[in-house]
């Protein structure tokens, strides 16, 4: 098969990000979106299913006679935040945007379909996985349930991620915890609200609140093992109260991030120790609501020496490297490695705007990177022969 003209490719690559960018769309109602990626993995021509867990898309591409087969995965979704950027690809939805460079990787992984696809040079099966929903923590709990495993198995699964600050060209993961599990907890607490002028008269939730939010710093403080990692972290303080009218009812809000179920679980015991006995003290009545959003992803070690050994095909040496540390944002990824063995690296996206921000746009200079690392993989993991 022929080479690719890789500048052509990547020229390509900026047009289908950009257009994905100008039209974002949230979690499960990724319908363009679908409809653009299905479109091209047929017109490169690989077989396509739709509609995999609501909206997600799986492209499957065989060459060769191997019996193997591995899948490469990328993030489809936008996010609820209202963009500030001024560029002629900026969103045209109001109140939406690709914050966190989803358009991005999934223009990588369709330029890697096309190079693969076009090229070949592996021998057995590849799965492109296309997934909904992942910013809330749905997407893969979809698909999964939706028989993604029966349907198109596969027996390893890869997957990157920009990261703003990492310069261009610069890939980095490492083995074992890598990002953390998100657990979401409300707290409740009720009383019986009343005149600003007279608290002695009522029940106010406001002070006990304010003292709930304070004890719940100690528990990663006091409660946790050093040597374990762990937040806590409150977000929101909502009462009934207004000006000059206490209130009867407060809602705490926030999220805590581990990497162990046993550190999930203690968090969770604490925080109800806490909320109970705090509005004990306080006279009023605590309901404590904690549920567990996101997974930890846990990369499998021989399979992160095995992406490290394909950057390094495509880069040079020195800017492929090992992740000091684990980090306390959640990826929805790590629900497919309770399945299967994968790892999931980060891409350098250059001095851009943070992650989730309305100035945030994913930078082109990295597509042709992230295609190229892709198809590496495939490479290394189905050689020929």
């Amino acid at each position: 098969m022929a080479e690719l003209d890789l500048e052509a490719l990547h020229r390509e690559m900026a047009a289908w990000r950009r257009d994905l960018h100008a039209h974002p769309e949230f979690g499960f109602e990724e319908k363009r979106t679908a409809a653009f990626v299905a479109q091209k993995l047929r017109e490169f021509g690989l077989e396509v299913a739709e509609g995999v867990g609501r909206t997600g898309v799986v492209g499957t591409l065989t060459r060769g006679s191997g019996n193997r087969a591995i899948a490469l995965r990328a993030d489809m979704d936008a996010l609820r935040i209202a963009e500030q950027g001024t560029q002629a690809w900026r969103s045209q939805t109001p109140g939406t945007m690709h914050a966190c460079g989803h358009d991005g990787h999934t223009s990588m992984l369709l330029g890697a379909a096309k190079l693969l696809a076009g090229e070949g040079g592996f021998d057995g099966t590849v799965r492109f996985i296309f997934q909904p929903a992942e910013e809330w923590g749905r997407g893969a709990l979809a698909m999964l349930d939706d028989g993604l495993l029966e349907r198109f198995p596969f027996e390893e699964i890869f997957g990157l991620h920009n990261m703003p600050g990492l310069p261009i060209g610069h890939f980095e993961t490492r083995s074992g915890p890598v990002m953390s599990a998100e657990d979401n907890f409300e707290i409740v607490l009720k009383g019986l609200g009343g005149h600003a002028a007279r608290p002695h008269a009522g029940q106010e939730t406001l002070v006990a609140a304010c003292a709930v939010v304070v004890n719940l710093q100690t528990i990663v403080s006091r409660r946790l093992s050093p040597a374990d990692i762990g937040v806590v972290s409150v977000t929101e303080l909502v009462t009934d109260g207004t000006r000059n009218a206490l209130p009867g009812l407060a809602r705490i809000l926030g999220d805590c991030r581990s990497f162990r179920p046993e550190v999930s679980a203690a968090i969770e015991q604490e925080m109800r120790r806490i909320a109970e006995g705090t509005a004990q003290a306080y006279n009023v009545a605590a309901e404590v609501t904690y549920t567990r959003e996101f997974v930890p992803l846990i990369n499998d070690a021989a399979l992160v020496d095995e992406a490290l050994a394909a950057a390094r095909t495509v880069l040079a040496d020195d800017a492929v490297g090992v992740a000091a540390e684990p980090m306390t944002a959640s990826e929805d990824f790590a629900r497919f490695l309770t399945h299967v063995p994968g790892c999931f690296v980060f891409m350098g996206n250059g001095p851009t705007a943070p992650l989730h921000n309305p100035a945030y746009d994913f930078n082109d200079d990295g597509l042709l990177h992230g295609a190229r690392f892709h198809a590496a993989v495939v490479r290394r993991r189905l050689a020929v022969g």
